[in-house]
Parts: structure tokens; C-alpha cells; sequence
């Protein structure tokens, strides 16, 4: 597979890197980005987290506003940060922000036209991490997390194959799609109408099935403009604490959705994912 470094930047010892490569699971080129702490090299691979961003982000927002590279380069992480959907200029996409191009909501769609594209949860899930392996000095120790779309996307993707992540966690997670207006659109259009097919994308819903635990964290801020009506985080602490899940739930007065959130409690993430890296 042909990969192409477009970017390279020094940070805290370590290298914040940009990379575009043709993807087989979405019939398009991909760009996604990685920091390679100061450890990482041939004799001593590192642990990876892999971060899903929200609703209009590129690999590029959380990489310049989450603050995460100091801590990654002290406790030794890579972080690798996928964009949030395919794109190009035949790739379908819709004039609303919250469908289409930069809202993949990393699932695998069959409707059309959606379905030639639209396999993000392949990707993230498969044919990425297999890439990053195949390239870098990263070891077979992976965690995950997200925010908003990206948080569905990672606790979803925990909860679906637990045996591939150490842990997870999220900021401001969308953890029940399948009563929300965000999740009901996106899912309507990629999945179609059957709700049963919804319901293997939907974190609350795979929760109260889980056979297999995992460590996962998540933080919200409760001054969050979309907390009511979109993210219905209780939804899932409840399902969590039906079956002793191990979910350490925290709000936060004041914080809201963006990362100014984000930035405020990285770290803590970091800290907490390399307990189980």
C-alpha cells in the first residue's frame, strides 16, 4: 500500500505526522494523523490510541486543540486521529452538516447511495489499525476514544469488539443514536428503516448485551448546548449500572462541547488509558 507523509512537525521530543493513503474499505484516498512519542522506535514499539472526532472535524482538529501531546510523549502513547468520514468530489455527501462528509458516524452503511463509501466502522476497525502496524513502531496494545460522534464511535466500537481495545473512553459521547435526532437522521440514511439493524450501532443498546468488560471513562460538561436533547449520556450510566459495568461517569459544571472541554481533561484520559495499556 502506497502511503504519503504530508506533513511532519516536533513536538515534545516526539513527531505529530500527516499521512494520506488510498483505502480498499472506502474506494477512496484517506488522510489521518499520528503522534509518535520520543519512545517509539523499532526496539521499543508503543501502545496506540486511536481518537474519533466529531461532527464537521478532520484528523487535524483534535491533533492542534486537544493539548495531548505532552502527556502522550511523557507516558509514552501514540495517538493516531482518523478523518470523520471519506470525501472527494464523487463521494456522496449532503448539504447539512450532520450527513454526508465529515458525519460518517463510523458505521458501515447499505443504503444508497451511501454504501460504496460509507464503511467506517471497517475502516477505523480493520483496515486502519492493520496500516498503522504495518508502518510505525506500535506494539499490539490499542485503546480508544472520541468526542460527540467520534465518543459514539469509540465506545460503540468498544463495546462491539472489546477483545481489540485495552479501553475506552469519551467526551460528550452520543451514546444512545437510536433516540436522538443526530443518530436518527444518520441512521435512517445509512442504515435504513429496520431500527433492529440501528440498534448494533447504539452504545446503550450494546451495553445491556455485553458479555465482555471492558475499563471505559467518560466525561461531560453540563453546561453542553446538546446534552437533553442529543447525547442523553444517563441513558447509558443506567444500562451500566444494571450490569455492574465498569463506567466511571463524571460531569462537569460549567464545561461545554468544544474543546476548550476537551483540553481540560485530556490528560486525565491519557493517564487513564495507559493504567490498562
Amino acid at each position: 500500500m502506497t502511503i504519503e507523509n504530508t506533513s511532519s512537525n516536533k513536538a515534545f521530543g516526539g513527531w505529530h505526522k500527516q499521512y494520506r493513503h488510498p483505502s480498499s474499505t472506502l474506494s477512496c484516498d484517506m488522510q489521518f494523523a499520528i503522534y509518535l512519542p520520543p519512545q517509539a522506535s523499532e526496539s521499543t514499539p508503543v501502545p496506540v490510541l486511536y481518537w474519533l472526532s466529531g461532527l464537521t472535524c478532520t484528523d487535524e482538529n483534535f491533533m492542534q486543540k486537544g493539548g495531548a501531546q505532552r502527556m502522550a510523549a511523557e507516558l509514552g502513547i501514540a495517538i493516531v486521529a482518523p478523518d470523520t468520514s471519506p470525501r472527494g468530489d464523487n463521494i456522496a455527501d449532503d448539504d447539512a452538516y450532520d450527513l454526508g462528509q465529515g458525519a460518517g458516524f463510523y458505521v458501515n452503511a447499505t443504503q444508497s447511495p451511501w454504501a460504496k463509501h460509507y464503511q467506517m466502522y471497517d475502516y477505523i476497525n480493520e483496515e486502519l489499525p492493520e496500516l498503522i502496524k504495518s508502518t510505525f513502531p506500535v506494539n499490539d496494545k490499542w485503546s480508544i476514544a472520541g468526542h460527540s460522534m467520534g465518543g459514539h464511535g469509540a465506545i460503540m466500537m468498544a463495546l462491539r469488539t472489546p477483545e481489540k481495545y485495552a479501553s475506552a473512553s469519551a467526551f460528550s459521547p452520543i451514546v444512545n443514536p437510536i433516540n436522538c435526532p443526530w443518530g436518527e437522521k444518520a441512521f435512517s440514511a445509512y442504515l435504513g428503516d429496520d431500527k433492529a439493524d440501528w440498534r448494533e450501532y447504539d452504545s446503550t443498546e450494546l451495553l445491556r448485551k455485553s458479555s465482555t468488560q471492558i475499563p471505559m471513562l467518560i466525561d461531560q460538561g453540563l453546561a453542553d448546548n446538546f446534552l437533553a436533547e442529543q447525547l442523553k449520556p444517563q441513558s447509558l450510566v443506567a444500562a451500566a449500572t444494571d450490569k455492574e459495568y465498569p463506567l466511571t461517569y463524571r460531569e462537569h459544571e460549567g464545561y461545554d462541547h468544544s474543546y476548550y472541554f476537551i483540553s481540560s481533561f485530556i490528560e486525565d484520559h491519557l493517564r487513564f488509558h495507559a493504567k490498562h495499556l
